[in-house]
């Protein structure tokens, strides 16, 4: 990947994570977090990532938050960044932290049977 997809890449993170943070007054977006953004080469596209605390209808509610906003954070976020063109944008769930906490919490679970084993011996 080069350092200019790079750039815009980490540039757009930012700028959609102030937005969905600080400007958008939806109770839906509550608690999400811009993980990542991906644009294509030709930078006409961007996939947005993002993480919520909650379950699968916090992630529904959250992605439909996200998507009857997206008119308006590309705006802003063309008027922000000077881009010749300001891509278009897809937001998917970023399922790292989600299935970091599934590993975690699996591997918490075989310590306290070790430790239930150490202390209670057949």
């Amino acid at each position: 990947m080069s350092d200019r997809i790079d750039k815009v890449n980490q540039a757009l993170r930012k700028e959609i994570g102030t937005i969905v943070q600080f400007e958008l007054k939806d109770p839906r977006l509550e608690f999400v977090t811009i993980t990542y953004v991906e644009v294509t080469r030709d930078l006409q596209h961007a996939r947005v990532y993002f993480s919520v605390l909650g379950d699968a209808k916090r992630i529904h509610t959250a992605q439909q938050g996200l998507e009857s906003a997206r008119g308006f954070i590309r705006r802003i976020v063309g008027q922000r960044i000077q881009m010749r063109y300001t891509p278009e944008i897809e937001f998917s769930f970023d399922e790292t932290m989600a299935r970091g906490l599934r590993i975690e919490g699996t591997l918490d679970d075989i310590k306290t049977k070790e430790r239930d084993q150490d202390t209670h011996p057949a």
